[in-house]
């Protein structure tokens, strides 16, 4: 796929240097092609190195090696094509909703309003018509994350890097907040990576799922996800949804430990 991919990861690999000043191996050399439109998601155990590689996708982190490149260009740095969601919706409190929305087109400049426009049109993307005026103290945390995707989407980026941003939600408003995802996605179909600790979430979400290995971080599978869209709740009753999610279920149970026998 790397000849036609938008995201085209090669032997990316990351060494962080520890206060001990001895270097730490987070990331194994990782290879990874993404499809414009395509929503890819990540999963694997706690310091695996996903975070790692989406930041290095972002731009945010330099890899040790390898190299990225998206739309045929390398990435060296921050890019105005990307938008990036994180767990914590990072709001300015003193700032409205909207005016929340609006920091990157404050940030880039132009007309003042046709951004304002543009807005507006995200808060209603997002289910958020008529909360413009609200403060972030006083949304719950499910609407802090929308109001979170309609600022990273307020430039119009092509691609959509999401680092675990339902994992601080309770589990009703995170099935909830999956739907609104894709509900969102299938309306501006942007290319979408997303790094979860949670196996049906990915599965869910995805078109395909990548399976990291324990530190350092290496794919172990990729996993096409052959449940029809659009999904509904109904699709995690779906055989092929289970299928997929014992697969991606059975490499984490392959790393622990067996237990003693008694």
């Amino acid at each position: 796929m790397s000849g036609d991919a938008l995201i085209d990861v090669r032997d990316v690999a990351k060494t962080f240097r520890a206060r001990s000043g001895e270097d730490v191996e987070a990331l194994a050399p990782v290879a990874l092609a993404v499809a414009s439109g395509e929503l890819v998601t990540i999963v694997g155990p706690s310091g695996c190195g996903k975070s790692t590689l989406l930041r290095i996708v972002a731009g945010l982190v330099p890899p040790t090696a390898g190299r990225v490149r998206i739309d045929g260009r390398p990435v060296d740095g921050p890019r105005r094509d990307i938008g990036m969601c994180f767990q914590d919706a990072v709001l300015l409190p003193w700032r409205t909703v909207s005016k929340n929305v609006l920091v990157p087109a404050e940030v880039i400049g132009g007309d003042a309003t046709r951004a304002a426009r543009r807005a507006g049109d995200l808060l209603d993307l997002v289910g958020l018509r008529g909360f413009g005026d609200k403060y972030p103290m006083e949304l719950s945390g499910g609407m802090r994350q929308r109001v979170a995707i309609a600022r990273a989407l307020m430039h119009d980026p092509a691609i959509l890097l999401m680092d675990e941003p339902f994992g601080a939600l309770d589990a009703m408003t995170r099935e909830s907040m999956n739907l609104e995802l894709l509900r969102i996605w299938q309306a501006q179909r942007k290319t979408v990576v997303l790094v979860t600790h949670s196996i049906d979430e990915a599965v869910f979400l995805a078109d395909r799922v990548v399976v990291m290995s324990a530190r350092p971080g290496a794919i172990r599978e990729i996993l096409d996800v052959k449940v029809a869209r659009p999904r509904t709740g109904g699709t995690r009753f779906d055989p092929e949804f289970l299928a997929v999610v014992a697969v991606v279920r059975a490499h984490f149970d392959a790393l622990r430990p067996a237990e003693n026998p008694v």
